[in-house]
């Protein structure tokens, strides 16, 4: 991309653009890169600072690793989405490791760490963008443990059914039980064994292409018990 391609798209999605100096713009601009992630590929991995990520088409999920290698989805990425925890040298706060993987092809805008740290050192406007970014990702993740540490298990998996039938707007959720699994962090076993109780109730029919719902307002009323 060029820098003026750069400089089109910040401006739609940082409040603070227009506050800054021509300079800083054109740095950011200059140490911005375009690049498409191939399905699987690890973007990040928490070792180091890969830089602030602008999801331009495709998705990108983060989350975090036992050292047992167990994983647990915080959030999922979509387009027009900004990644700030990838950019550790910018939220110097932020000391836990999360990754990023690319769910699908995944096209990105990426700025580099340092050179988004160094304009947000000069411009607070910068960096309470970037701190209020970062903080409002953090109830996602309160979300999510407080799922994994309160509800049960069938509360939580129809949440999930009806969250991926909103956010794909279909009503077949194409995962496998394993990566259903892995989104919720849980065990396949667990997943499989309450979907086949959905099923046995008449709520979804799983089959190889995925699960889909067939009682929707039985699955709400699952996510309110």
């Amino acid at each position: 991309m060029a820098e003026i391609a750069f400089g089109s798209i910040y401006r739609e999605i940082f409040p603070f653009w227009e506050k800054i100096s021509d300079a800083d713009r054109e740095y950011i601009c200059r140490n911005s890169y375009g690049i498409t992630y191939p399905k699987g590929r690890n973007i990040h991995d928490g070792s180091e600072c890969s830089g602030v990520i602008l999801v331009r088409s495709g998705s990108l999920r983060l989350y975090i690793m036992s050292e047992e290698g167990k994983d647990i989805t915080l959030y999922r990425l979509q387009k027009g989405d900004l990644c700030m925890l990838s950019a550790s040298c910018v939220l110097s706060a932020v000391t836990f490791e999360v990754f990023v993987d690319a769910e699908e092809d995944s096209e990105c805008c990426v700025i580099s760490g340092p050179a988004f740290a160094a304009v947000s050192e000069r411009n607070p406007d910068v960096r309470i963008f970037a701190l209020e970014t970062a903080v409002g990702r953090f109830s996602d993740v309160m979300w999510v443990m407080q799922q994994i540490m309160f509800m049960s298990m069938d509360k939580r998996l129809a949440i999930f059914l009806s969250d991926e039938a909103v956010r794909t707007g279909s009503d077949t959720i194409a995962l496998t039980h394993g990566q259903i699994a892995r989104y919720m962090g849980s065990a396949r076993e667990v997943v499989s064994r309450m979907l086949k109780y959905f099923a046995s109730e008449g709520i979804v029919k799983v089959s190889r292409g995925g699960v889909t719902i067939l009682d929707k307002k039985r699955l709400r009323k699952l996510t309110l018990n």
